[in-house]
C-alpha cells in the first residue's frame, strides 16, 4: 500500500487555494475532529466547510510531509510543516505551522479523520 498522505495533502491543497469549501470538507469524514486556528475544536463535515468557507479568498498552502505512519490497511497519518500566504493581502505575512492528520480509508478512499494545526511561534 502506498501511504495515502500525499494524495490527500494534495487535494486539500488543491482546495484551499481554489477557495472551494465544499470540496475541502469531502476530504473529511462525516465525524471528523477539527482544530484550525480557532480555539475550539470542531467535529464534523458542516463544521469543515463553514471553517474553510470564511476564509477569505487569495489565501495559500504549500506543505511539506515530515513523517508518516500507518497503523494495518485502514489508518494511517502523519505531520507536515505548512506555510499559509496571502499573496497580494497588506499587513498579512506568512503563517508557518505544523500539521498532523489521522487518515482513515472509507471504501476505496482515504478521508481525513482528525486535523490540527499548531502555529509556529518563534522567539
Amino acid at each position: 500500500m502506498s501511504h495515502p498522505m500525499p494524495v490527500i495533502l494534495e487535494k486539500w491543497k488543491a482546495a484551499f487555494d481554489g477557495h472551494r469549501p465544499d470540496a475541502m470538507a469531502e476530504l473529511f469524514t462525516e465525524d471528523a475532529l477539527f482544530l484550525g486556528f480557532l480555539p475550539e475544536p470542531a467535529s464534523g463535515r458542516e463544521a469543515v466547510r463553514a471553517y474553510y468557507a470564511a476564509v477569505p479568498p487569495g489565501r495559500t498552502a504549500e506543505a511539506r510531509i515530515l513523517h508518516t505512519y500507518t497503523l494495518g490497511e485502514t489508518v494511517a497519518g502523519g505531520f507536515a510543516a505548512v506555510s499559509f500566504r496571502a499573496d497580494g493581502v497588506e499587513g498579512e505575512d506568512e503563517i508557518p505551522v505544523n500539521l498532523s492528520l489521522v487518515l482513515v480509508r472509507d471504501g476505496d478512499a482515504w478521508r481525513i479523520r482528525q486535523y490540527h494545526v499548531s502555529r509556529i511561534v518563534e522567539h
